[in-house]
Protein backbone atom coordinates (compact mmCIF):
# COMPACT_ATOMS: atom_id res chain seq x y z
CA UNK A 1 0.00 0.00 0.00
CA UNK A 2 2.81 2.45 0.85
CA UNK A 3 4.52 1.70 -2.45
CA UNK A 4 1.31 2.34 -4.38
CA UNK A 5 0.72 5.66 -2.58
CA UNK A 6 4.29 6.77 -3.26
CA UNK A 7 3.92 6.01 -6.96
CA UNK A 8 0.64 7.95 -7.28
CA UNK A 9 2.06 10.94 -5.42
CA UNK A 10 5.15 11.08 -7.62
CA UNK A 11 2.99 11.00 -10.78
CA UNK A 12 0.81 13.86 -9.53
CA UNK A 13 3.87 16.00 -8.76
CA UNK A 14 5.29 15.32 -12.22
CA UNK A 15 2.09 16.45 -13.94
CA UNK A 16 1.96 19.62 -11.85
CA UNK A 17 5.52 20.59 -12.77
CA UNK A 18 4.91 19.84 -16.44
CA UNK A 19 1.73 21.96 -16.41
CA UNK A 20 3.58 24.88 -14.87
CA UNK A 21 6.23 24.83 -17.60
CA UNK A 22 3.57 24.50 -20.29
CA UNK A 23 1.64 27.51 -18.89
CA UNK A 24 4.78 29.62 -18.90
CA UNK A 25 5.43 28.77 -22.54
CA UNK A 26 2.06 30.00 -23.92
CA UNK A 27 1.58 33.26 -22.00
CA UNK A 28 0.00 35.88 -24.37
CA UNK A 29 0.74 39.58 -23.80
CA UNK A 30 -2.31 41.70 -23.04
CA UNK A 31 -3.18 44.28 -25.75
CA UNK A 32 -2.37 47.90 -24.99
CA UNK A 33 -5.44 49.96 -24.13
CA UNK A 34 -6.83 52.02 -27.02
CA UNK A 35 -7.26 55.76 -26.56
CA UNK A 36 -10.61 56.68 -28.04
CA UNK A 37 -11.50 60.26 -29.03
CA UNK A 38 -12.99 62.00 -26.03
CA UNK A 39 -15.72 64.62 -26.23
CA UNK A 40 -14.74 68.04 -24.86
CA UNK A 41 -17.87 69.81 -23.63
CA UNK A 42 -16.07 72.73 -21.94
CA UNK A 43 -16.35 75.04 -24.96
CA UNK A 44 -19.65 73.88 -26.42
CA UNK A 45 -20.83 71.31 -28.94
CA UNK A 46 -18.51 69.84 -31.56
CA UNK A 47 -15.23 69.95 -29.61
CA UNK A 48 -13.14 66.85 -28.93
CA UNK A 49 -9.74 66.26 -27.33
CA UNK A 50 -6.84 65.79 -29.73
CA UNK A 51 -5.55 62.31 -28.72
CA UNK A 52 -2.62 62.51 -26.34
CA UNK A 53 -3.20 66.18 -25.50
CA UNK A 54 -5.44 68.41 -23.40
CA UNK A 55 -6.25 70.59 -26.41
CA UNK A 56 -9.86 70.68 -27.59
CA UNK A 57 -10.47 71.00 -31.33
CA UNK A 58 -13.55 71.77 -33.38
CA UNK A 59 -13.62 71.24 -37.14
CA UNK A 60 -16.55 72.97 -38.84
CA UNK A 61 -17.68 75.29 -41.58
CA UNK A 62 -20.35 75.51 -44.23
CA UNK A 63 -21.09 75.11 -47.94
CA UNK A 64 -23.01 78.07 -49.36
CA UNK A 65 -24.56 78.90 -52.72
CA UNK A 66 -25.74 82.45 -53.46
CA UNK A 67 -27.84 83.79 -56.34
CA UNK A 68 -28.28 87.55 -56.76
CA UNK A 69 -30.39 89.44 -59.32
CA UNK A 70 -31.39 93.04 -60.02
CA UNK A 71 -29.70 96.40 -59.59
CA UNK A 72 -28.11 95.63 -56.26
CA UNK A 73 -27.29 92.24 -54.79
CA UNK A 74 -25.57 93.37 -51.62
CA UNK A 75 -22.15 92.50 -53.08
CA UNK A 76 -22.06 95.21 -55.75
CA UNK A 77 -22.72 94.49 -59.41
CA UNK A 78 -24.98 97.23 -60.76
CA UNK A 79 -26.80 96.89 -64.05
CA UNK A 80 -24.82 98.90 -66.61
CA UNK A 81 -24.24 99.22 -70.35
CA UNK A 82 -20.62 98.59 -71.29
CA UNK A 83 -19.00 98.55 -74.75
CA UNK A 84 -16.89 95.39 -74.98
CA UNK A 85 -14.62 97.02 -77.55
CA UNK A 86 -13.30 96.23 -81.01
CA UNK A 87 -12.15 92.78 -80.00
CA UNK A 88 -15.82 91.86 -79.67
CA UNK A 89 -17.03 93.83 -82.73
CA UNK A 90 -18.36 96.61 -80.54
CA UNK A 91 -21.11 94.46 -79.08
CA UNK A 92 -22.70 96.12 -76.08
CA UNK A 93 -23.14 94.12 -72.89
CA UNK A 94 -25.91 95.03 -70.50
CA UNK A 95 -24.18 93.01 -67.75
CA UNK A 96 -27.76 92.35 -66.68
CA UNK A 97 -27.19 88.87 -65.37
CA UNK A 98 -27.10 86.79 -62.23
CA UNK A 99 -24.54 87.23 -59.51
CA UNK A 100 -23.60 83.77 -58.24
CA UNK A 101 -21.19 82.48 -55.66
CA UNK A 102 -20.31 78.97 -54.54
CA UNK A 103 -18.35 79.02 -51.28
CA UNK A 104 -16.77 76.35 -49.13
CA UNK A 105 -15.75 77.65 -45.69
CA UNK A 106 -13.43 75.66 -43.43
CA UNK A 107 -13.14 76.56 -39.75
CA UNK A 108 -10.68 75.18 -37.18
CA UNK A 109 -10.94 76.17 -33.51
CA UNK A 110 -8.34 74.86 -31.01
CA UNK A 111 -8.58 75.70 -27.29
CA UNK A 112 -6.96 74.72 -24.02
CA UNK A 113 -6.79 76.07 -20.49
CA UNK A 114 -3.60 77.64 -19.10
CA UNK A 115 -2.62 79.55 -15.98
CA UNK A 116 -3.13 82.76 -18.01
CA UNK A 117 -6.59 81.82 -19.24
CA UNK A 118 -7.95 80.13 -22.36
CA UNK A 119 -5.42 79.69 -25.17
CA UNK A 120 -7.17 79.72 -28.54
CA UNK A 121 -6.13 79.48 -32.20
CA UNK A 122 -8.83 80.11 -34.79
CA UNK A 123 -8.82 80.06 -38.58
CA UNK A 124 -11.52 80.51 -41.22
CA UNK A 125 -10.71 79.90 -44.90
CA UNK A 126 -13.03 80.70 -47.81
CA UNK A 127 -12.85 78.99 -51.19
CA UNK A 128 -15.03 80.94 -53.66
CA UNK A 129 -16.16 80.53 -57.24
CA UNK A 130 -17.97 83.69 -58.38
CA UNK A 131 -20.07 84.28 -61.48
CA UNK A 132 -21.48 87.51 -62.91
CA UNK A 133 -18.37 89.59 -62.19
CA UNK A 134 -17.36 92.41 -64.55
CA UNK A 135 -13.61 92.68 -65.21
CA UNK A 136 -11.55 95.77 -66.08
CA UNK A 137 -12.51 95.45 -69.75
CA UNK A 138 -16.22 95.51 -68.93
CA UNK A 139 -16.67 91.83 -69.74
CA UNK A 140 -18.94 89.65 -67.66
CA UNK A 141 -16.87 86.71 -66.44
CA UNK A 142 -16.23 84.27 -63.60
CA UNK A 143 -13.46 84.15 -61.03
CA UNK A 144 -12.12 81.98 -58.26
CA UNK A 145 -10.26 82.86 -55.08
CA UNK A 146 -9.01 81.56 -51.75
CA UNK A 147 -9.24 84.00 -48.86
CA UNK A 148 -8.22 83.98 -45.20
CA UNK A 149 -11.17 85.52 -43.38
CA UNK A 150 -9.83 84.96 -39.86
CA UNK A 151 -6.48 83.73 -38.54
CA UNK A 152 -5.62 84.71 -34.97
CA UNK A 153 -4.35 83.59 -31.57
CA UNK A 154 -6.07 84.51 -28.28
CA UNK A 155 -4.81 84.17 -24.72
CA UNK A 156 -7.07 85.42 -21.97
CA UNK A 157 -8.46 88.65 -23.36
CA UNK A 158 -5.62 89.29 -25.83
CA UNK A 159 -5.94 88.65 -29.57
CA UNK A 160 -3.30 88.97 -32.29
CA UNK A 161 -3.71 88.13 -35.98
CA UNK A 162 -6.04 88.85 -38.87
CA UNK A 163 -9.79 89.37 -38.44
CA UNK A 164 -12.57 91.90 -38.97
CA UNK A 165 -11.95 95.35 -37.52
CA UNK A 166 -12.93 95.89 -33.90
CA UNK A 167 -14.86 98.93 -35.14
CA UNK A 168 -17.34 96.58 -36.88
CA UNK A 169 -17.33 93.58 -34.53
CA UNK A 170 -17.63 95.31 -31.16
CA UNK A 171 -21.08 96.70 -31.93
CA UNK A 172 -22.20 93.41 -33.47
CA UNK A 173 -21.89 94.35 -37.17
CA UNK A 174 -25.42 95.52 -38.15
CA UNK A 175 -28.68 93.57 -38.69
CA UNK A 176 -29.38 89.91 -39.40
CA UNK A 177 -29.92 90.38 -43.15
CA UNK A 178 -27.39 89.14 -45.72
CA UNK A 179 -26.92 92.56 -47.37
CA UNK A 180 -26.38 94.45 -44.11
CA UNK A 181 -23.60 96.62 -45.54
CA UNK A 182 -25.21 98.21 -48.60
CA UNK A 183 -24.61 101.38 -46.61
CA UNK A 184 -21.21 100.54 -45.04
CA UNK A 185 -20.92 100.68 -41.25
CA UNK A 186 -17.19 100.05 -40.97
CA UNK A 187 -14.19 98.11 -42.30
CA UNK A 188 -13.49 94.39 -42.13
CA UNK A 189 -10.12 92.82 -43.07
CA UNK A 190 -7.15 94.01 -41.02
CA UNK A 191 -4.21 92.86 -38.94
CA UNK A 192 -4.85 93.68 -35.29
CA UNK A 193 -3.73 93.47 -31.68
CA UNK A 194 -6.76 93.69 -29.38
CA UNK A 195 -7.43 93.38 -25.67
CA UNK A 196 -11.00 92.84 -24.45
CA UNK A 197 -12.02 92.96 -20.79
CA UNK A 198 -15.24 91.12 -19.93
CA UNK A 199 -16.77 91.76 -16.51
CA UNK A 200 -19.19 89.53 -14.68
CA UNK A 201 -21.93 92.18 -14.57
CA UNK A 202 -22.42 92.58 -18.34
CA UNK A 203 -19.80 95.29 -18.78
CA UNK A 204 -17.00 94.91 -21.34
CA UNK A 205 -14.33 97.15 -22.80
CA UNK A 206 -11.86 96.73 -25.65
CA UNK A 207 -8.87 98.52 -27.12
CA UNK A 208 -7.13 97.63 -30.38
CA UNK A 209 -4.30 98.59 -32.73
CA UNK A 210 -4.96 97.90 -36.42
CA UNK A 211 -3.06 98.06 -39.71
CA UNK A 212 -5.88 98.91 -42.11
CA UNK A 213 -6.49 97.55 -45.60
CA UNK A 214 -6.03 98.63 -49.21
CA UNK A 215 -3.86 101.36 -50.79
CA UNK A 216 -5.66 104.22 -49.01
CA UNK A 217 -5.72 102.92 -45.46
CA UNK A 218 -2.82 100.49 -44.89
CA UNK A 219 -0.30 102.04 -42.49
CA UNK A 220 2.44 104.12 -44.08
CA UNK A 221 4.31 104.66 -40.81
CA UNK A 222 4.77 102.97 -37.42
CA UNK A 223 1.75 104.84 -36.00
CA UNK A 224 -1.21 102.37 -35.95
CA UNK A 225 -4.93 102.94 -36.29
CA UNK A 226 -6.54 102.87 -32.83
CA UNK A 227 -9.98 101.54 -31.87
CA UNK A 228 -11.70 101.54 -28.48
CA UNK A 229 -15.13 100.44 -27.31
CA UNK A 230 -17.44 100.05 -24.28
CA UNK A 231 -20.57 97.93 -23.92
CA UNK A 232 -23.14 96.97 -21.30
CA UNK A 233 -25.42 93.94 -21.79
CA UNK A 234 -28.39 92.78 -19.70
CA UNK A 235 -31.46 90.63 -20.16
CA UNK A 236 -33.40 93.49 -21.73
CA UNK A 237 -30.72 94.09 -24.39
CA UNK A 238 -27.65 96.27 -24.35
CA UNK A 239 -25.86 99.46 -25.37
CA UNK A 240 -22.43 99.72 -27.01
CA UNK A 241 -20.15 102.44 -28.37
CA UNK A 242 -16.95 102.35 -30.41
CA UNK A 243 -14.49 104.97 -31.72
CA UNK A 244 -11.80 104.50 -34.39
CA UNK A 245 -8.88 106.80 -35.27
CA UNK A 246 -7.38 106.59 -38.78
CA UNK A 247 -3.69 107.46 -38.36
CA UNK A 248 -3.01 107.65 -42.12
CA UNK A 249 -5.57 110.41 -42.77
CA UNK A 250 -5.75 111.65 -39.15
CA UNK A 251 -9.53 111.35 -39.06
CA UNK A 252 -11.89 109.57 -36.66
CA UNK A 253 -15.33 107.99 -36.62
CA UNK A 254 -17.65 106.64 -33.94
CA UNK A 255 -20.83 104.58 -33.53
CA UNK A 256 -23.39 104.04 -30.77
CA UNK A 257 -25.81 101.12 -30.79
CA UNK A 258 -28.89 100.21 -28.74
CA UNK A 259 -30.34 96.67 -28.70
CA UNK A 260 -33.72 95.85 -27.15
CA UNK A 261 -35.30 92.43 -26.62
CA UNK A 262 -38.90 93.52 -27.15
CA UNK A 263 -40.35 90.03 -26.56
CA UNK A 264 -39.05 86.48 -26.33
CA UNK A 265 -39.21 86.26 -30.13
CA UNK A 266 -38.60 89.86 -31.28
CA UNK A 267 -35.37 91.89 -30.96
CA UNK A 268 -34.78 95.42 -32.27
CA UNK A 269 -31.70 97.61 -32.81
CA UNK A 270 -30.75 101.11 -33.84
CA UNK A 271 -27.20 102.33 -34.54
CA UNK A 272 -25.86 105.78 -35.42
CA UNK A 273 -22.47 106.71 -36.84
CA UNK A 274 -20.55 109.99 -37.14
CA UNK A 275 -17.24 110.82 -38.80
CA UNK A 276 -14.99 113.84 -38.44
CA UNK A 277 -14.79 114.92 -42.10
CA UNK A 278 -16.81 113.24 -44.85
CA UNK A 279 -14.74 114.99 -47.52
CA UNK A 280 -11.59 113.10 -46.57
CA UNK A 281 -10.94 109.33 -46.71
CA UNK A 282 -11.47 107.51 -43.43
CA UNK A 283 -10.85 103.80 -42.74
CA UNK A 284 -13.60 103.75 -40.11
CA UNK A 285 -16.08 106.29 -41.51
CA UNK A 286 -16.90 104.33 -44.67
CA UNK A 287 -20.40 105.75 -45.26
CA UNK A 288 -21.29 108.84 -47.32
CA UNK A 289 -21.80 112.09 -45.42
CA UNK A 290 -20.93 113.03 -41.87
CA UNK A 291 -23.54 110.77 -40.30
CA UNK A 292 -25.49 107.59 -40.98
CA UNK A 293 -28.09 105.52 -39.15
CA UNK A 294 -29.01 101.83 -39.29
CA UNK A 295 -32.01 100.13 -37.68
CA UNK A 296 -34.06 96.98 -37.87
CA UNK A 297 -35.06 93.82 -36.10
CA UNK A 298 -35.39 90.06 -35.99
CA UNK A 299 -38.62 88.12 -35.39
CA UNK A 300 -38.74 84.39 -34.71
CA UNK A 301 -41.90 83.39 -36.61
CA UNK A 302 -41.69 79.67 -35.88
CA UNK A 303 -39.18 76.99 -34.96
CA UNK A 304 -37.93 77.05 -38.54
CA UNK A 305 -38.55 80.59 -39.86
CA UNK A 306 -36.86 83.88 -38.84
CA UNK A 307 -37.66 87.27 -40.38
CA UNK A 308 -34.88 89.89 -40.59
CA UNK A 309 -35.42 93.54 -41.58
CA UNK A 310 -32.95 96.45 -41.85
CA UNK A 311 -33.23 100.10 -42.91
CA UNK A 312 -30.28 102.48 -43.35
CA UNK A 313 -29.90 106.16 -44.27
CA UNK A 314 -27.11 108.73 -44.59
CA UNK A 315 -26.73 112.51 -44.53
CA UNK A 316 -26.38 112.45 -48.33
CA UNK A 317 -29.84 110.82 -48.58
CA UNK A 318 -28.58 107.37 -49.50
CA UNK A 319 -31.25 104.89 -48.44
CA UNK A 320 -31.41 101.08 -48.31
CA UNK A 321 -34.14 98.70 -47.14
CA UNK A 322 -33.57 94.95 -46.87
CA UNK A 323 -35.86 92.12 -45.75
CA UNK A 324 -35.09 88.42 -45.66
CA UNK A 325 -36.66 85.21 -44.39
CA UNK A 326 -34.26 82.54 -43.09
CA UNK A 327 -35.97 79.15 -43.22
CA UNK A 328 -34.36 76.00 -41.81
CA UNK A 329 -35.66 73.34 -44.19
CA UNK A 330 -33.99 70.51 -42.27
CA UNK A 331 -31.40 70.70 -39.46
CA UNK A 332 -28.25 72.48 -40.68
CA UNK A 333 -29.76 73.46 -44.06
CA UNK A 334 -31.10 77.04 -44.26
CA UNK A 335 -32.66 78.71 -47.30
CA UNK A 336 -32.84 82.53 -47.24
CA UNK A 337 -34.69 84.58 -49.85
CA UNK A 338 -34.05 88.31 -49.53
CA UNK A 339 -35.14 91.48 -51.33
CA UNK A 340 -33.56 94.94 -51.14
CA UNK A 341 -34.40 98.44 -52.31
CA UNK A 342 -31.77 101.17 -52.74
CA UNK A 343 -31.86 104.85 -53.62
CA UNK A 344 -28.87 106.89 -54.86
CA UNK A 345 -26.82 103.71 -55.35
CA UNK A 346 -27.68 102.96 -58.98
CA UNK A 347 -25.12 104.06 -61.57
CA UNK A 348 -27.54 106.75 -62.80
CA UNK A 349 -28.31 107.98 -59.30
CA UNK A 350 -31.76 106.41 -59.38
CA UNK A 351 -33.42 103.84 -57.21
CA UNK A 352 -33.23 100.10 -57.84
CA UNK A 353 -34.48 96.75 -56.60
CA UNK A 354 -32.49 93.55 -56.15
CA UNK A 355 -33.10 90.05 -54.91
CA UNK A 356 -30.99 87.40 -53.24
CA UNK A 357 -31.34 83.68 -52.57
CA UNK A 358 -28.95 81.76 -50.32
CA UNK A 359 -28.63 78.04 -49.63
CA UNK A 360 -26.35 77.15 -46.73
CA UNK A 361 -25.46 73.78 -45.23
CA UNK A 362 -23.59 74.10 -41.92
CA UNK A 363 -21.40 71.38 -40.45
Amino acid sequence: MNTKSLFLGSAAALFAVSGAYAADAVVVAEPEPMEYVRVCDVYGAGFYYIPGTETCLRVGGYLRYDIGVGDRTGYGGFTDVVDKGDAFDGVDSLNDTYYKRARVALQLDARSETELGTLRAYMHLNFNWDGGDVNDDGITTTSTEVAIEHAYIELGGFRIGKSDSLFSTFTGYAGGVIADDIIPYGPFDTHQIVYTYTGGNGFSAAIGLEEGDGPLFTLDSYVPHVVGGLSFTQGWGGVSAVVGYDSVWEEWAGKVRLDVNATETVSLFIMGGWQSDADRPNFYGSWNGDWAVWGGGTAKLSEKATLNVQLSYTETEDFAAVAGLAYELVPNLTITPEVNYVDNFDVDGEDGVGGFLRFQRNF
